[in-house]
């Protein structure tokens, strides 16, 4: 059952990166955001091109060819199983997701090519045994994996639980597995700290910013690959990719499991 009573996050992310896929109750939020912290639109789509480059990376120079891609959110342009297939096409994708409506969309347009495979977990980040049990149906866990977690760690409040999630899904990969992450931040706009207080207090399930010290203790006991821990539209950015004017308050990085 999808509730249209209050706003979702996949579905006003979706409404900030053009999308369709989203309701009255969400563009309204979506606006009300937006009102407090115009950047928003510009950091909705600098944590997208970070995917794109990051799960680039993971296939062509770190021959990544299995991915879990959790808190997937609605499909839009350029999807993880379109980056890695457009390298290897061979390659393997789970999404996992626990909004209804995600589960919808991602069954009718998370089609994989005909070499590869995609397939749709409907769990819950909080749930990581129920997670790995159902990547193993899909996915050979003795092979080196990427894990993506992109804007999804957020909804975790509490930091520690956090930690224990990333390091359980981590411990069942095998060496040469990699972390690919982005989250939210609190260190250059005030207007995004309060925009995103506002948004936590309408009913929709809330989102924690945190420090990038905070986020970049996930990537312990991993190789952290250049450059390093950074605002997303500094993590390699393409030559067609304009300098924001000033830093997003959204980080990425990519770590390798030895």
């Amino acid at each position: 059952m999808i509730d249209i009573s209050v706003p979702h996050s996949a579905r006003i992310w979706n409404y900030w990166l053009g999308g369709q896929d989203h309701y009255e109750v969400d563009r309204a939020a979506g606006e009300r955001y937006r009102t407090a912290f115009p950047g928003i639109t510009l950091l909705a789509r600098a944590s997208r091109g970070f995917l794109t480059r990051a799960v680039h990376h993971l296939v062509a120079e770190a021959g990544i060819r299995q991915f879990v891609d959790i808190g997937t959110g609605l499909p839009t342009a350029d999807n993880t199983h379109q980056i890695a297939q457009r390298v290897a096409p061979e390659a393997r994708i789970v999404y996992v997701d626990n909004d209804a409506l995600v589960l919808a969309h991602a069954r009718a347009l998370l089609i994989s090519g005909p070499s590869g495979v995609t397939d749709y977990v409907h769990a819950d980040l909080h749930e990581p045994a129920v997670i790995l049990e159902a990547m193993a149906r899909t996915l050979d866990l003795t092979r080196p994996v990427g894990l993506i977690l992109s804007g999804v760690l957020g909804h975790i409040a509490s930091h520690e639980e956090a930690r224990a999630i990333v390091a359980r899904l981590l411990e069942a990969l095998p060496s040469g597995s990699h972390l690919a992450l982005s989250d939210g931040t609190n260190v250059f706009a005030k207007a995004c700290v309060a925009a995103q207080q506002e948004y936590n207090e309408s009913g929709a399930v809330p989102y924690h910013l945190r420090s990038p010290e905070e986020l970049a203790v996930f990537f312990d006991g991993l190789d952290l690959i250049e450059p390093g821990f950074v605002p997303c539209s500094r993590w390699r950015p393409g030559t067609r990719e304009p300098e924001p004017g000033e830093e997003l308050d959204i980080f990425g990085g990519v770590g390798r499991k030895s």
